[in-house]
């Protein structure tokens, strides 16, 4: 399914095109602050990786994921609406639970708003528990859920 799609680390000039599905799948009601500045020091940044998933027609998806010594923080995940359920989230993810591996994280942490059931299904059918509802993580005005996974424990 994911056959046509190129997945590779994020260059600066694909910067503009993930702050803007930023701004346009996740952000939105909220505030836009994953600007392509924002994003732009991500791309730079040693303990932060940015993966896009391309198409032919462009962008379908990207992933931002922090690491730490231990554990891993999935900061965002977004898929083109057009290119949903075609595999290109489970691809990003399983790329990055690899690197995540081969780093050494044991555990990888994320959140989503808890209203985005397809996300919370999503993440739970990838192996993520959810930990924790958080009343108004996002900006106050909507409640999260923090989701947790276990890569040793996941043992693929």
């Amino acid at each position: 399914m994911i056959t046509q799609h190129e997945i590779r680390l994020a260059r600066e000039g694909d910067s503009r095109s993930i702050a803007c599905l930023s701004r346009d799948c996740i952000e939105y009601g909220l505030g836009w602050k994953w600007t392509q500045q924002r994003v732009l020091r991500s791309i730079g940044d040693r303990s932060t990786n940015v993966v896009v998933c391309r198409g032919t027609s462009g962008l379908a998806g990207f992933a931002i994921m922090r690491y730490g010594e231990q554990e891993a923080h999935l900061l965002l995940l977004a898929v083109d609406p057009q290119r949903r359920r075609r595999g290109v989230g489970r691809a990003l993810m399983g790329w990055l639970e690899k690197t995540a591996r081969i780093a050494g994280v044991g555990v990888i942490r994320l959140e989503a708003r808890c209203a985005n059931s397809a996300a919370g299904a999503f993440y739970r059918k990838l192996g993520y528990r959810e930990i924790a509802r958080v009343r108004g993580l996002y900006n106050g005005i909507e409640d999260g859920s923090r989701y947790a996974k276990d890569l040793w424990e996941a043992g693929e």
